[in-house]
């Protein structure tokens, strides 16, 4: 079983066994909805179907309370996603984008959160596999129904009750994993607000990874990690909507360093309401 990251030597070899495998693409772009599903269809891994971060990995934005520009679905409504795509509890699942695994990884969080164990990341995404001289295709595959059923979590959440209650006291310390400028309230494009959760500190997600979009050797990620951040179990880790952050997570679960909490509604959902402090 891969829980954390496969690379594509493992990922050949996984595809020629018996083991029951689905192939997610989540490649995705902020400002352009569509460039995922566009990008999937001019190429994608071979067997490999198409997840959509803002539609299926997502629950609307206009519900009645905002919850950041990417709230959580319903559990129950994760599922049946899960299910349409061919996903059941023996489904080893593999993650892929062209972003060094920042939105593969929230498939990755998402998948632990309803209990899935057997979820892994590409290492390097799609350039790892066409450096290695290995076909795209076209074609797109017919999803089985799966079978997936609900477990209990393999991941932590805390939400802004929370935080609002918690920020105080010192027994939190929440990672922004935003760029450092936009942490610092510079060159705001995406939120309406610029700034970040008083008292956070920043780990800009793409520090996990080396030149090539790899991540770091576990070892090397354990050191950094815990050069700033000694207690993980006590950490809550934010970004601007709760994507990003899944990535400082999987570093952390592949430096061997589990137990810190997502806030899904991140700073899009934090600065939504004046009434919460903001820091630069």
């Amino acid at each position: 079983m891969f829980s954390t990251l496969i690379s594509v030597t493992q990922l050949q070899a996984l595809s020629s066994s018996a083991t029951p495998l689905v192939l997610l693409d989540c490649r995705h772009e902020l400002l352009n909805p569509r460039a995922g599903a566009d990008a999937y269809a001019q190429g994608h891994l071979p067997g490999a179907l198409f997840v959509d971060i803002d539609t299926q990995l997502s629950a609307p934005k206009d519900g009645p309370v905002f919850r950041g520009r990417h709230p959580l679905p319903s559990k129950e409504q994760f599922i049946q996603t899960m299910r349409a795509l061919g996903i059941s509890d023996q489904t080893q699942v593999i993650a892929y984008d062209a972003h060094g695994g920042m939105f593969a990884a929230r498939l990755w969080w998402m998948l632990r959160w309803v209990g899935h164990a057997a979820v892994a990341v590409l290492d390097g995404g799609l350039a790892a596999w066409q450096n290695a001289g290995l076909p795209l295709t076209t074609d797109v595959p017919v999803a089985a129904t799966g079978s997936l059923n609900l477990k209990p979590a393999l991941t932590a959440q805390v939400d802004v009750g929370f935080l609002v209650a918690n920020l105080s006291t010192g027994a939190l310390q929440v990672v922004d994993a935003r760029a450092p400028d936009r942490f610092r309230g510079q060159n705001e494009t995406i939120d309406p607000v610029g700034g970040h959760i008083p008292g956070a500190i920043n780990r800009f997600f793409k520090d996990n990874l080396q030149a090539d979009g790899s991540f770091k050797p576990a070892e090397q990620l354990r050191a950094e990690w815990q050069a700033i951040l000694p207690a993980i179990t006590s950490a809550v880790m934010q970004c601007g909507s709760g994507v990003t952050a899944c990535h400082n997570l999987l570093a952390l679960e592949h430096a061997g360093l589990p137990g810190a909490a997502l806030y899904p509604g991140s700073w899009s959902e934090w600065c939504a309401d004046p009434s919460r402090p903001v820091a630069t």
